[in-house]
């Protein structure tokens, strides 16, 4: 924390009261909304491509890396949120922090999940930091600690960290540079989250290149990238360029949240490479209406400003269509 921001959490004494809230609970006597079952853990391998036979079965566990997926509220939520990890976002809200985003989170695994197991949890504010500034804006760092349980025993823990946050302002371009069309400035797109994981991937997209990891002691091609194999656990790994052709394998369409950045509604698709593997991207060429599952896309390069260019979809016009209301959400 820098000298400013230290004495402006001093002047108004606000990290103290933030701080007042750690070891508070979160969640309190919290029950999965359904015991572990193997349809949700095929949903998720088959969305995930890991068909490691550890997860199917008579004795099929659960992917470790599901340990959240059992404690989810879905749409209509959890009643478990205590007033305490209320009053702490509230008091974040009156600050001036609204906004919020998911900066990270740390899984421990302890012993794995079984179809029937039931699942219970705890959680607590683990802590509050300083105020910071970052590049989305200047707030605090909030970190829970969630205990995950499996018939009463201890199965693992899930930390979660967000960002309570006042956006920062993005400096104005002056109007006597701009050009006519720019009039009104376009909010620009969120950027992708680049690591030492990924960033062979994106390297590859700014060179018109569509990268597959593939592994090196398998030969199994992956996507997303990942640091090791799904199927045989190796680590070394090459890549392959995929030659561009694919299939809508399902879609969904975008009406909701708006954001300035993007002109909703528009189809988003999970596209079967012709490799084998699957990815998420837009896909464009055609009315987001007429975006139909087995439709025929080719891979292209969209800039969207003057940074990032992304890989998407279009639409193969003279291809064969898969039926019509296919895909329809």
């Amino acid at each position: 924390m820098s000298g400013e921001e230290r004495a402006h959490d001093a002047r108004d004494g606000l990290y103290d009261r933030l701080k007042a809230y750690e070891g508070k609970p979160a969640a309190i006597a919290g029950r999965g909304k359904d015991p572990v079952n193997l349809p949700m853990i095929r949903h998720w391998c088959e969305a995930m491509g890991d068909a490691h036979p550890a997860y199917r079965g008579p004795d099929a566990v659960a992917p470790p890396t599901m340990l959240q997926a059992w404690t989810m509220g879905g749409l209509s939520g959890h009643q478990d949120r205590s007033e305490a990890y209320g009053d702490l976002l509230g008091l974040l809200d009156g600050a001036g922090y609204t906004s919020v985003v998911a900066t990270d989170c740390e899984q421990e695994y302890l012993r794995p999940l079984r179809p029937g197991d039931e699942i219970t949890f705890d959680a607590v504010v683990e802590s509050v930091s300083p105020r910071k500034t970052t590049k989305l804006g200047t707030g605090h760092f909030v970190t829970t600690r969630m205990d995950v349980r499996a018939g009463g025993e201890l199965a693992g823990t899930h930390r979660f960290r967000i960002l309570k946050y006042a956006p920062a302002a993005r400096p104005a371009k002056p109007v006597e540079a701009m050009e006519p069309a720019e009039a009104v400035e376009r909010p620009r797109r969120p950027r992708p989250v680049v690591n030492r994981d990924n960033a062979g991937f994106w390297e590859g997209v700014a060179a018109h290149r569509l990268l597959i990891q593939r592994c090196a002691a398998c030969g199994t091609l992956r996507f997303p990238w990942l640091p090791g194999c799904n199927d045989c656990g190796a680590g070394e790994w090459d890549t392959v360029e995929a030659g561009g052709e694919g299939t809508v394998h399902s879609y969904v369409v975008m009406h909701h949240p708006p954001f300035p950045a993007f002109d909703p509604p528009y189809a988003v698709g999970l596209i079967e490479l012709a490799e084998g593997v699957r990815m998420i991207s837009n896909v464009v060429g055609v009315p987001y209406d007429k975006v139909r599952i087995g439709m025929p896309v080719r891979l292209e390069f969209q800039r969207v400003d003057e940074e990032l260019e992304l890989p998407v979809f279009r639409a193969v016009e003279d291809g064969p269509a898969a039926g019509p209301g296919e895909g329809e959400r």
